[in-house]
């Protein structure tokens, strides 16, 4: 499986339910990725979505412990082990987990790609992604050009797990 995900500096994701920044390349890279793909996620991250709704020419699957929760379009499952036999329907290159904080926590040990935009700032937060770099099972095995957003520096990392 793999993971997406934009970090500042220090790791973070997100502050009261919303991304830190948003770029426009980043969106694309992102729609680029995940396009026809399956995305995993938790039901704040639904929450950020316009109109609340699930993405669009994706597989998506809700990991969430409200066992009412019922999302039209979308599979809502209830725990990690209900997750992942879900997920043994598709290629596990396929499958993008695409946040928050707690559902990154909770998969990183099922995935080997790690997809980040790293942004050279730092931003007030209350989400943080798990850091990579201070995690000797990980490695950056490509990146890009530093590119520009106005005045935010940011580049893709590709981290992948050492077998």
């Amino acid at each position: 499986m793999n993971l997406i995900a934009a970090v500042d500096r220090n790791w973070a994701i997100g502050n009261k339910g919303q991304l830190l920044v948003r770029i426009p390349n980043d969106h694309k890279m992102f729609r680029q990725e995940t396009l026809d793909k399956v995305v995993v996620y938790g039901r704040k991250t639904l929450e950020t979505f316009p109109l609340s709704q699930p993405l669009d020419r994706r597989v998506n699957i809700i990991l969430s412990t409200n066992k009412s929760l019922q999302v039209r379009n979308a599979l809502v499952v209830h725990s990690i082990e209900e997750l992942l036999e879900a997920c043994r329907a598709y290629e596990s290159d396929d499958i993008y987990v695409i946040g928050g904080a707690s559902v990154y926590r909770q998969l990183l040990p099922y995935c080997d790609t790690a997809h980040i935009t790293k942004i050279d700032y730092a931003y007030q937060a209350d989400a943080w992604f798990p850091n990579l770099d201070e995690d000797p099972d990980w490695k950056i095995t490509a990146d890009s050009e530093e590119q520009t957003y106005f005045d935010i520096e940011y580049q893709f990392l590709k981290y992948e797990r050492i077998k």
